[in-house]
């Protein structure tokens, strides 16, 4: 059901500033505390027990189900709920109203412990916005709100800083990380001509640029309102109850009317009213939703959304990030080629002992490579980093050159054709190559790699056998993108994927009739998995935005449980229908029953509650469901 929450905390929450769902809780144990009370008659009161239960869980349900009528005339399960409170009070019922009041209560409430919590990825991507820039004028350089920054503006970028707008590099050279806006796990290296977005990161060299976007137009606003439309197009699911609440009143009122003028007998027509609450209907979603939840927090996964289950159990594609999410995001040596006039051990210790002091991700993965093997790393001397191409140093004794081939080519080194074709081979491969010189000649190239998942392969394979394709959406370019997909069995591939493409994507797939699950793991993936019916975030290595903007986080970045939470969702699902159809046959059947005077109200409350916990018993099997 839509809403039953207008309980006594939500008559309250204007007057008070505390949460609500506590004091729902705390009430909804009061409420029962004294329906056991009236039911065993423990305690010698001048009023029935029951009307506790009546005032706390009974009138804030009248009085929504009023305001929906005089507002909106939105008929839903509180209405059927609300005549059968009055009219089970107006014949001395009180037990029976207090009872359903209760019942109705608790659903409520398991309904609220399924929402998400509120959010803030918004938020924290408008707090990636740079907030100041350095502009370069006649009268020199100068620190200026970013937002003053103006198209044609020259800025200046130092290491280290954001950069505060979209623009073109007019002078310098350094290395960006755009993991923000691509997701690419290395930085990009940048000279004049090329450009850059705001919200990114210059790691190494400063450099001066010229402003082409700015304000609301720059990347990262526009990633901010693609995460806002994204988020605008996600149907929420409406509860079960309210969905048929109209047919349920309009059933109700006619069977109870018709039997009064058969039989003259009001207390039939009540007792229909009452058996006819859809109790054990209410309890029927998020009874199991609950159940689900548990489970999948057995393996790992953190639904923030209470009705991402119940889109997860549709999907028939999965969207898999590549860095990250089927790799580590993490660099290791995959490979080390030597001319063989140094041995592959050797070129190695001598690369690290030149990266020994560069921060850049490549060099801390040669030295942790040469580390890895065992290897010793030799002093670093007379460290000189190129930003954009590669460092100069000297380690063991010798100069070293580790880079890209410009920089052997401006030190006068000359790279051999074989060199050259065996790392674009590489290349093609997904591997980055850092080249090698001793001593003024080129020596080899070690190739670095993102790290595969071990699992990956798996998870893939036991994702077909559920019935769902793979996808791969990543930034990354198309070599590395097709490398990693012929590793883990993926056949849909779509690489050099911008936060836009990816968005643009998965609304074709929904277009066409496909649900989708969006993986990710970072910054860039946000639009995504806000727009995919499903979003599943990276919880250890992702980024905080990727998890505020998904509808699951997996906390322990094991993708292995994948599968079993695809199986969870239909599962889950399947556990609704059989609740659904339960309580609606009961529920016929005790409406027959009453028509026929052998069911009265309090019976016939009993019977239904009855129904409501075999839906409870029904739901909590699902607690410790594994798939087979």
């Amino acid at each position: 059901m839509k809403k039953l929450r207008y309980s006594i905390a939500g008559v309250l929450e204007r007057a008070c500033e505390a949460g609500g769902t506590g004091r729902e809780a705390a009430f909804l144990i009061i409420g029962g505390l004294s329906l056991v009370i009236s039911l065993f008659d423990l305690l010698t009161l001048p009023f029935d027990p029951a009307w506790v239960a009546i005032i706390l869980c009974g009138v804030p349900i009248i009085l929504e189900a009023v305001a929906g009528l005089i507002t909106v005339f939105d008929i839903k399960a509180d209405v059927l709920v609300s005549l059968a409170l009055i009219a089970s009070v107006a014949i001395g019922e009180d037990f029976a109203a207090g009872e359903v009041a209760f019942i109705m209560q608790l659903g409520a409430l398991l309904e609220d412990l399924t929402v998400a919590r509120a959010r803030a990825g918004i938020e924290r991507l408008v707090q990636l916005t740079p907030q100041t820039a350095r502009r370069v004028g006649p009268s020199g350089e100068e620190i200026i709100a970013a937002g003053d920054v103006r198209v044609g503006d020259t800025v200046r970028v130092l290491p280290g800083e954001s950069i505060p707008v979209d623009g073109v590099i007019i002078s310098g050279e350094t290395s960006v990380d755009q993991s923000v806006m691509t997701g690419e796990s290395l930085p990009v290296d940048k000279a004049a001509g090329d450009e850059v977005n705001s919200g990114t990161v210059n790691r190494f060299g400063s450099f001066d640029m010229r402003a082409t976007r700015v304000g609301e137009d720059s990347s990262i606003q526009r990633m901010v309102r693609l995460v806002q439309s994204a988020d605008a197009g996600k149907a929420k699911i409406v509860g079960i109850a309210d969905r048929w609440a109209t047919w349920i009143v309009v059933i109700a009122l006619t069977a109870a009317a018709i039997t009064w003028l058969a039989t003259g007998e009001m207390i039939r027509s009540v007792t229909i009213l009452v058996v006819f609450c859809p109790c054990a209907l209410v309890l029927a979603t998020p009874t199991a939703i609950m159940a689900a939840i548990g489970n999948a927090s057995k393996h790992g996964f953190l639904v923030r959304e209470g009705d991402a289950l119940e889109r997860l159990s549709a999907v028939s594609r999965v969207c898999f990030d590549k860095t990250g999410t089927l790799t580590r995001g993490e660099l290791r040596v995959a490979e080390v080629q030597s001319l063989g006039r140094i041995p592959q051990e050797g070129l190695l210790s001598l690369a690290a002992g030149a990266e020994l002091r560069s921060e850049h991700p490549l060099g801390r993965a040669i030295v942790a490579g040469c580390r890895a093997a065992g290897l010793e790393v030799p002093e670093c001397a007379e460290f000189a980093m190129q930003p954009g191409r590669g460092v100069k140093a000297r380690a063991g004794g010798k100069s070293v050159l580790a880079g890209r081939a410009e920089l052997l080519s401006g030190e006068g080194v000359e790279i051999p054709d074989g060199l050259l074709a065996s790392a674009q081979s590489c290349a093609r491969d997904g591997s980055t190559t850092v080249f090698l010189a001793v001593d003024g000649r080129a020596e080899g190239f070690i190739a670095l790699a993102d790290t595969l998942r071990e699992d990956a392969a798996e998870v893939v394979d036991a994702v077909k056998a559920a019935g769902v394709v793979p996808v791969l959406l990543t930034g990354d370019h198309a070599g590395a993108a097709a490398d990693i997909a012929q590793s883990v069995g993926i056949e849909e591939v779509h690489a050099e994927c911008l936060p836009q493409d990816k968005l643009r994507l998965i609304g074709e797939y929904q277009a066409a009739g496909s649900p989708v699950c969006m993986l990710g793991d970072g910054i860039n993936d946000a639009p995504a998995l806000k727009r995919a019916d499903t979003g599943i975030a990276m919880g250890g290595i992702g980024s905080d935005i990727a998890i505020d903007a998904a509808d699951i986080a997996l906390v322990n970045d094991d993708i292995s449980g994948l599968p079993h939470l695809l199986r969870l969702s239909r599962r889950m699902m399947r556990t609704i229908r059989l609740n659904i159809a339960f309580s609606m046959g009961l529920n016929f059947l005790a409406i027959t029953l009453a028509i026929t005077g052998l069911l009265g109200p309090v019976v016939g409350a009993l019977v239904h509650n009855a129904g409501s916990v075999l839906v409870i018993i029904n739901s909590s099997l699902l607690l410790g469901w594994k798939a087979e």
